[in-house]
């Protein structure tokens, strides 16, 4: 029986990694899928590791109709479909994949993030949550600056976390403070107290 899965995390946990790996285990298999993403931070048309590895895939769009995309797509026909940045998509593309998979025996694996900047649900991964016959969290936690696993995804800018915003703002994750816009994961303690990086050490003048 085909399914639809959804493995989730937050940033730097391995997610694109995970993807690629997928890509490269069906492929060996013989089986004949297609690679989705959106808004990739290396680019249009490309699912990107920070390990340093890549693939090209198919770019979809807000108005993307997934279910069309690949009943259409020329060649053999398609028997898997692998979506990355899942988050990305909106509650329609979500039943659009529950399509594939109900009616046309195909099975979907997508990955992404759960919540936000702000820590709410992307609409996307709320409907993957309720449609989707697997639901997973993935098992590799990034570290927040304190030690502790990080669970949540914090927007920087200018050095200072925010909490208002578009959803959607892609940046990467690093160390930079003074960027622009940057994206750090934080433990659910530091999220709530808005404390995107560790507080600099106080210096004693007392000799």
């Amino acid at each position: 029986m085909a399914q639809l899965h959804f493995r989730y995390a937050a940033m730097n946990s391995g997610k694109s990694t995970m993807v690629l790996q997928y890509r490269h285990t069906y492929a060996a298999c013989g089986r004949n899928g297609l690679l989705m993403t959106r808004l990739d931070r290396a680019g249009e048309g490309i699912v990107s590791s920070r390990i340093g590895i890549s693939a090209d895939a198919i770019e979809f769009g807000a108005a993307t109709d997934l279910a069309h995309l690949v009943m259409v797509h020329p060649g053999a026909r398609v028997d898997h479909l692998i979506v990355d940045e899942a988050q990305f998509l909106s509650s329609e593309q979500v039943d659009q994949l529950a399509w594939l998979v109900d009616d046309q025996h195909l099975d979907v694996f997508t990955f992404g993030l759960l919540s936000d900047f702000r820590g709410e649900q992307f609409p996307g991964s709320a409907r993957l949550v309720v449609l989707a016959d697997v639901v997973e969290a993935l098992q590799v936690y990034p570290m927040c600056w304190c030690g502790q696993p990080a669970r949540m995804n914090a927007r920087v800018t200018g050095g200072v976390m925010v909490r208002d915003g578009d959803t959607v703002v892609v940046g990467n994750t690093d160390t930079d403070a003074d960027a622009d816009i940057s994206y750090v994961v934080l433990c659910r303690r530091h999220h709530r107290a808005g404390q995107p990086y560790s507080p600099a050490p106080v210096i004693s003048l007392v000799a």
